[in-house]
């Protein structure tokens, strides 16, 4: 169980809410799908869950007291009921993670005199830098993902279809050691990688052709994110021109990290290279993002993020271009942030392979 850093009197609650299922888990160990947590200033921790977690919860949650809910109801107002003796109780809670319908359902089971204060990312700020076992993790789930990705290549040959692709990656996820896809696998071929959230379709690869794979998995509840460019036959001198392109301005962005360092310095690093090429205008989203228990997290590597960078944040360096109709090129890391630099943890080649 780890300790929530939150000044308490500074926030001005006796008691913090905690409901998404990733915090809760970074909280307490809780891995079930149904769950409420409740810390309060004394340092008390409280878990609430249904009597299907019964057996779990006291295996997994250490160090605090677990309530067994057995009214259908959403956790938090049993949370929120736990509290109802206390006259004058000050609740902090997330409006990110609360909808109105709950918001309200807890304001009328509130007791005289309490009130609900927005506290607001409190959680998600401290899990952005990761401890030694996290970044163990972390690194266990970048490995297997690379080894998914190196037996699928090696399967990859015309005619297959992209969702062939797709489901032999996952696969060979699951085999190596992962419990599955951080998010969903992302293989586009041709003019659809140009389409940076691609699905995969039933489109057969041809013999000459552009095929970009965006995959991440998930080991010990941590997540990997890796995207790699393959080509089919021999790339023209454009395509290698993009991709070489895409490649100084993703090394252009890793050599800008360190500690002290803004996120947006980062974002800036691979623009700039970018637009130097001729490119700028082509790259459309932000450079990469956190990454963890959940596949984006705090923080984002983008221009206006003003974070700066501390040893143990794990980040994704993702930068692309993006033609409509012709095709993209994407490349990205998963790294952690030390004092001096940062440690690439993705192994796979960023070689330019032709198959």
């Amino acid at each position: 169980m780890r300790k929530l850093e939150l000044d308490f009197a500074e926030a001005g609650v006796d008691a913090l809410l905690v409901q998404t299922l990733p915090n809760i888990r970074y909280l307490t160990g809780f891995t079930g799908s149904n769950a409420g947590c409740l810390v309060t200033a004394d340092g008390q921790t409280t878990l609430f869950t249904d009597p299907r977690y019964t057996v779990q919860a006291s295996e997994e949650f250490a160090g605090g007291e677990t309530r067994i809910i057995t009214k259908h109801r959403m956790m938090a107002l049993a949370a929120v009921e736990h509290l109802s003796r206390r006259r004058g109780v000050r609740i902090g809670y997330d409006p990110a993670a609360t909808s109105v319908a709950e918001l309200r359902q807890m304001e009328a089971k509130l007791p005289k005199g309490a009130k609900l204060v927005t506290v607001e990312g409190v959680v998600e700020k401290q899990r952005q830098v990761k401890d030694d076992t996290e970044i163990a993790l972390i690194r266990e789930s970048v490995k297997v993902n690379s080894a998914a990705f190196d037996a699928t290549v090696r399967k990859i040959k015309p005619g297959l279809r992209e969702s062939d692709i797709a489901a032999e990656l996952e696969y060979q996820q699951r085999k190596k050691g992962a419990s599955g896809p951080s998010f969903e696998t992302i293989v586009a071929s041709g003019p659809r990688t140009a389409l940076p959230h691609a699905h995969p379709t039933d489109a057969r690869i041809g013999p000459d052709i552009l095929l970009l794979i965006d995959m991440g998995a998930s080991r010990g509840g941590y997540a990997s994110d890796m995207t790699r460019m393959l080509h089919l036959g021999r790339p023209s001198a454009k395509v290698r021109g993009w991709y070489e392109a895409v490649l100084e301005a993703q090394l252009a962005a890793l050599d800008s990290i360190r500690a002290g360092v803004t996120a947006g310095s980062v974002d800036r690093a691979a623009r700039e290279m970018l637009k130097a090429k001729g490119f700028g205008e082509l790259f459309t989203h932000s450079t990469g993002h956190g990454l963890g228990l959940e596949i984006h997290e705090m923080p984002g590597i983008r221009a206006k993020d003003k974070t700066k960078l501390r040893p143990g944040m794990a980040i994704t360096v993702e930068p692309g271009i993006y033609i409509a109709g012709e095709g993209g090129i994407r490349i990205e890391d998963t790294v952690v942030v030390t004092q001096n630099g940062c440690d690439i943890l993705t192994p796979t080649t960023k070689e330019f392979v032709s198959l």
